[in-house]
């Protein structure tokens, strides 16, 4: 019998990480308290910490997406949408 994963919104990962940063409640208490593993605790906690600088910068600090990484996704997807077309095409 497999067991499904749980997928956790972002708030209630924010909270939590933010519950562990606060560091009223331990890591043990807190896994209890949201039925969470306390290593996905800390993992969400040092996310948290990596990221929360760029939050607070500004637009004119934050690196534009280089045009390669905006079209890569989009060629992608016509080469599978070109397959897609022959091999419905051989089906006929």
């Amino acid at each position: 019998m497999t067991r499904k994963r749980r997928q956790f919104s972002d708030k209630f990962k924010a909270k939590v990480a933010v519950e562990a940063i606060k560091g009223i409640k331990t890591l043990a208490e807190l896994s209890t308290a949201y039925k969470v593993h306390p290593n996905q605790i800390s993992a969400w906690k040092k996310q948290l910490l990596t990221t929360a600088p760029e939050l607070f910068s500004s637009r004119k600090n934050r690196q534009p997406k280089s045009e390669e990484e905006l079209t890569a996704p989009l060629y992608e997807e016509i080469g599978r949408l070109k397959m897609d077309i022959k091999w419905l095409e051989k089906k006929l």
